[in-house]
């Protein structure tokens, strides 16, 4: 996860800070200390989904770079997307027929998700 997002962050000109866990500060669930040159941020992962996680990492690069909240919103966004599953049905439809949805481009990174899980 810490890789994607710090992929999409450095694809969107913003710094990545370091990420580490657990915080330093007992029952935090995220805490971020600033640095010469960048920011280290720290996230409790047990006992909490993904999800949270992930809200916590993205939320860590938000305030590291001290984006505006004009910017931020759509930053996050971005950044969600670089670490939400992919729904991808690889399946054909039994009568042969071209599949009628529409076909989702996917990034680099979720291509070579895709067939690392293909293949395992």
């Amino acid at each position: 996860m810490a890789r994607f997002l710090a992929a999409e962050a450095r694809a969107a000109g913003l710094d990545v800070p370091a990420f580490r866990s657990p915080p330093r500060v007992s029952g935090a669930a995220r805490t971020i200390r600033r640095m010469g040159d960048g920011a280290v941020v720290s996230i409790r992962i047990r006992g909490r989904s993904s999800e949270e996680v992930a809200a916590d990492m993205i939320e860590g690069i938000v305030i590291a770079n001290r984006l505006a909240p004009a910017v931020a919103a759509p930053m996050r966004e971005r950044l969600r997307a670089s670490v939400a599953p992919v729904d991808i049905d690889l399946t054909l439809p039994d009568d042969g027929a071209a599949d009628p949805r529409p076909t989702r481009n996917l990034a680099a990174h979720a291509r070579m998700a895709e067939r690392q899980t293909q293949a395992a």
